[in-house]
């Protein structure tokens, strides 16, 4: 079997009515699954925030819509994410948010031209399987290691609720996700007597204009939008494809690599110029949502909609509410979501598919996805004209 036909296979089992085992879930699951992300959305997002400036208004009411258009459209728990590329960049050069927003419509542009040409169904009928499964082991353990990172920020509350989680990773009484959220504020508070609650006010918040002037370009494409493509594409495209297929089958038929670069493609194009911020999908969220109990298209919905109201009517005090969630507690949901991730890889049959996807999840956690699928191209082409041998 061809590497297409095994990415676009279905696996989910079905059950009565043709509807897949997963759909079985009720509203504390779908609420569960819809914080599983936050690990990888806040701390990006709050850092964008507090150390660039960004209007959180405009930041939350992107995410909110750009979810809620995903459940629509994909009709499962797709993810939004920060693009953490250029969200690195961000941190470390201090971008502008002109320079953010001529980066999110060149980025954007990219994507949209490689869903419409057609040029991204090429890219992944070139890829070999092992390519793909290799980036998402690697991604799935760099977002374990980095999940117990953070847990090291707060040692003695990030281990305690790691260890509580394990009981309830399958429980629908107590769902994972919103029990790390609880137990993570009310230990924050406990362990950090001098904490205050903020202080609240609602209004309407409207997000504002952000037209890039030229030079903003300059540095927007090299430092975020140049390192950031070539992860959307490994990462956000072809790993979020397979991994839709896996965890949901023919409920995931909307997820696709031309779909994906479109969906992603239009959002950043829309939300540059009204202060958003750099989105795309994500393998790992994608995991992370299912891991945490999401299997509707609600699951989307619900987080959509909890951060668009967070964007329109609490704006920065939104961003106020998010910061009570301890970095620890986010680093738990990082840790299993990552390792649900790098589990379901798949394509090990061989000897050498299990050296490709071995070296290429290594080149992942050392250098970056990038490189690793270049890497990987080119040595599953040695080993298939077999002008390497192992």
């Amino acid at each position: 079997m061809d590497d297409e036909k095994i990415r676009n296979r279905p696996v989910a089992a079905e059950g009565k009515n043709g509807d897949t085992k997963q759909d079985k879930a009720g509203f504390l699951g779908e609420l569960s699954g819809s914080i599983g992300d936050l690990g990888t959305l806040l701390p990006y997002v709050l850092g964008a925030i507090s150390v660039a400036g960004f209007n959180p208004a405009s930041i939350f009411t992107g995410f909110g819509l750009f979810y809620i258009f995903c459940g629509w459209f994909y009709k499962i728990p797709m993810a939004v994410q920060p693009m953490k590329a250029a969200s690195a960049a961000v941190l470390v050069h201090r971008l502008t948010p002109g320079e953010v927003a001529a980066a999110g419509l060149i980025i954007g542009s990219v994507l949209l031209l490689l869903g419409l040409s057609g040029l991204i169904d090429t890219i992944a009928r070139l890829t070999p399987r092992g390519v793909i499964s290799g980036i998402q082991l690697g991604l799935g353990l760099s977002l374990s290691m980095l999940g117990i990172k953070m847990i090291g920020k707060d040692p003695l509350l990030g281990w305690s609720i790691l260890l509580l989680m394990l009981p309830l990773l399958k429980s629908r009484r107590f769902p994972a996700a919103i029990m790390v959220i609880l137990a993570g504020i009310i230990g924050n508070f406990l362990l950090h007597p001098g904490l205050a609650l903020p202080s609240i006010s609602l209004g309407i918040h409207i997000p504002g204009i952000t037209l890039p002037a030229a030079a903003d370009f300059n540095r927007g494409f090299f430092l975020a939008a140049l390192p950031q493509l070539p992860l959307t594409l490994a990462n956000a495209v072809l790993v979020t494809t397979a991994v839709s297929r896996e965890l949901y089958g023919d409920r995931a038929a909307r997820v696709n690599d031309r779909n994906l670069c479109l969906t992603m493609g239009s959002a950043n194009l829309l939300a540059a110029p009204l202060g958003g911020y750099m989105m795309c999908h994500g393998s790992g969220g994608v995991a992370a949502h299912h891991r945490f109990g999401g299997r509707t298209k609600y699951t989307a919905y619900i987080i959509g909609c909890l951060l668009l109201a967070i964007g329109v009517l609490l704006g920065s005090d939104g961003a106020k509410i998010f910061a009570l969630i301890p970095e620890a507690a986010l680093g738990c949901l990082l840790f299993y979501s990552g390792l649900d991730l790098a589990a379901a890889a798949k394509g090990v049959g061989q000897r050498r598919e299990f050296f490709l996807i071995l070296t290429v999840a290594a080149l992942t956690l050392a250098v970056n996805p990038a490189l690793a699928f270049v890497a990987g191209f080119i040595l599953a082409k040695g080993l298939e004209k077999k002008w390497i041998k192992i």
